[in-house]
């Protein structure tokens, strides 16, 4: 039987840290019901002294996954800091606090002006303080507690050594050695990890994890290179999501040690088939788009183009695949579906791509199906999950709908945009306004009825299928008083699909000024 290593994910924390990624409370929710249907053993969910809405998150989370994944909270080397972890982390059954404190000398010298003495005895009494608060809970017998010793892979070998083996004295059962800003190559990050294995004496009382920045490119190979050396936790993200160039990517990293476990000898936990699914919603969710050539998830990732390629693959599929498509969870363009198709036909079909809807959801789902099959002739499994997708972006907490929109535009005219919004409240209001081209006056018409205003920050279109008639899915950004919102709406209309991605984000901006009213009532 093969060694598991524990996939530890941080896509809510770390990934979440990325511009322009931020997600507001329901957001991430959706997120972490996908990483736990993915496997995920470890879901870091967020740094509760961060913000209200981090902790609100965390807590929530907590609540709802922390029977079937270990929730994890970030924090400092403070007593605030790990008080608020805790109290975040109250209901999950499964949970871990994770500390952190830099150890580099280029970070004890400018960044923390800390003596290394000083920065053993913090590190130590933070990691006893949290083992302690965990203690106090009947439930919980080993106190599960990681620290991370920050810009690891620029800390000399042997003080890195010394802050090991005494925040595991301390109560660790995990030490990540992370390498924070991307500067390890595999062979450098591989003989850290052999360096600790072979001068740490309590190192088998914990797990060595990893942690690594892709700003080289390395991520996932300095991550492998670290299982090879004895980690056995990785710590990464899904799309590589992260600070700067990012982490290393989850998908990526699953899918080597899976397809090469021949060499690496050892598995995980992951449910591979659920990888692109959960791919495509974090992407959905966070407006980042996955490149079309990238690993495991990309667009092209199945793609066979060549000649020489595509008559190897009619002879032999692993000529040129060395993983399946259905491995991962990867769906084509394939043809299925059409106007006369049935509810049970589209039932079947949600469910083989993958996705469980409640009655409710579904039954919107086969509303817009059957409109859309009105307007196109031929629907692919790509319509079918752009709806699904849709559904889901729906969900989210909307204080104006759409009811009636209108644009008009051309050469020789004034474009202009009528709109008809519904406020939750069920009041109705009607605008007009004019712009540069049908989308522009209709990004101004919405500001106008909604009362925000708003800079556009990336606009995108893209086709979700083939043919003239294909769903049109918009993404873009906008910024609101500094902060950043995404928005996302398909329709065979690009400039309608405009004005529901401009207003989702809208109504983002105002669902997070109503929710940080409630907070300062609250006194948070």
């Amino acid at each position: 039987m093969s060694d598991t290593i524990t996939i530890f994910d941080t896509t809510l924390r770390d990934g979440e840290q990325s511009p322009g990624c931020s997600m507001d409370t329901a957001e991430k929710l959706e997120v972490a019901k996908a990483l736990v249907e993915l496997g995920v053993d470890v879901v870091e969910a967020g740094f509760p002294i961060a913000s209200p809405g981090d902790f609100e998150a965390v807590q929530k989370i907590a609540e709802m996954y922390g029977d079937q994944s270990t929730i994890c909270a970030l924090a400092r080397c403070r007593k605030e800091d790990v008080d608020r972890a805790w109290e975040a982390l109250q209901h999950a059954k499964n949970a871990r606090i994770h500390v952190f404190l830099a150890t580099s000398a280029i970070h004890r010298e400018f960044k923390l002006k800390m003596a290394k003495e000083e920065i053993i005895r913090r590190a130590v009494e933070m990691v006893k303080y949290a083992s302690d608060q965990m203690a106090t809970r009947s439930d919980i017998t080993v106190p599960n507690v990681e620290f991370s010793p920050e810009d690891a892979s620029r800390t000399e070998l042997d003080f890195l050594c010394e802050v090991v083996e005494k925040t595991i004295d301390a109560g660790a059962t995990t030490v990540n050695i992370p390498d924070t800003v991307g500067y390890a190559t595999p062979d450098h990050f591989r003989t850290v990890i052999s360096y600790l294995k072979a001068n740490v004496p309590n190192i088998d009382r914990a797990v060595i994890s990893t942690h690594c920045h892709n700003d080289l490119g390395l991520a996932v190979a300095n991550s492998l290179a670290g299982v090879e050396s004895g980690a056995r936790q990785i710590e990464c993200t899904m799309n590589g999501l992260g600070e700067r160039a990012g982490n290393a990517a989850l998908e990526e990293v699953v899918m080597a040690l899976k397809t090469r476990q021949d060499y690496f000898k050892v598995e995980t936990n992951i449910n591979t088939k659920k990888l692109y699914p959960t791919s495509r919603l974090i992407s959905n969710v966070t407006g980042m788009a996955v490149q079309r050539n990238k690993a495991i998830v990309g667009q092209n990732a199945f793609a066979h183009e060549s000649g020489i390629h595509q008559h190897g693959m009619l002879q032999e599929r692993t000529t040129y695949e060395i993983m399946r498509p259905e491995d991962v969870g990867y769906v084509g363009q394939n043809l299925v579906l059409g106007k006369h198709s049935g509810r049970h036909a589209f039932r079947d079909r949600i469910e083989t791509l993958g996705f469980s809807l409640n009655d409710e959801d579904f039954q919107k789902v086969f509303d817009a199906f059957i409109a859309l099959a009105d307007k196109k002739k031929e629907i692919y499994d790509s319509d079918v999950i752009a709806l699904v997708d849709n559904q889901s972006s729906a969900l989210i907490e909307q204080e104006w709908s759409i009811k009636n929109f209108h644009t008009l535009g051309g050469t020789g005219t004034i474009p202009t945009a009528t709109i008809e919004l519904e406020h939750e409240s069920g009041k109705i209001v009607q605008d007009a306004a004019t712009g540069d081209g049908p989308v522009d006056a209709a990004f101004k018409c919405l500001e106008r009825i909604t009362g925000v205003s708003a800079k556009l920050t990336n606009y995108s279109v893209r086709s979700v299928s083939s043919g003239k008639d294909a769903l049109g899915e918009v993404s873009l950004s906008i910024d609101v008083d500094g902060l950043n919102f995404h928005g996302k709406g398909v329709s065979t209309d690009v400039i309608e699909a405009s004005a529901y991605s401009y207003l989702q984000a809208l109504n983002k901006s105002l669902s997070r000024t109503r929710g940080r009213r409630k907070s300062e009532q609250k006194g948070l």
